[in-house]
């Protein structure tokens, strides 16, 4: 089964399921092989660090953990929460629309 990635760098997105459910975010970067996005502020988990060049201390470190795209759900200019469809514009470009405002995203 193949998985569409319509989630992008820098959207705005809800998570529908899990510990953060309900929670709105920007997204910070996506796993295409994965079908994963890391979302900003969210499914933060701890992390144990040895000390390195970035990090002199090392120490117990708090960042974001990956959720599955199946997870999350764009939300629009509206702060609606939607599907998208894909439809061609004027120039012939594809671009995203909100199934529930009619908004392109």
């Amino acid at each position: 089964m193949q998985l569409k990635v319509n989630i992008k760098k820098g959207d705005a997105v809800k998570v529908l399921s899990g510990n953060a459910k309900g929670k709105e975010g920007r997204v910070l970067s996506v796993d295409r092989k994965k079908f994963r996005a890391i979302i900003e502020g969210l499914n933060m988990v701890t992390k144990h660090e040895k000390p390195n060049a970035k990090n002199q201390e090392g120490g117990i470190v708090h960042k974001e953990a990956p959720i599955h795209i199946s997870n999350l759900m764009l939300v629009d200019s509206k702060g609606v929460a939607s599907r998208i469809r894909k439809a061609k514009n004027n120039d012939g470009k594809t671009i995203r629309i909100s199934v529930k405002s009619g908004e392109e995203i």
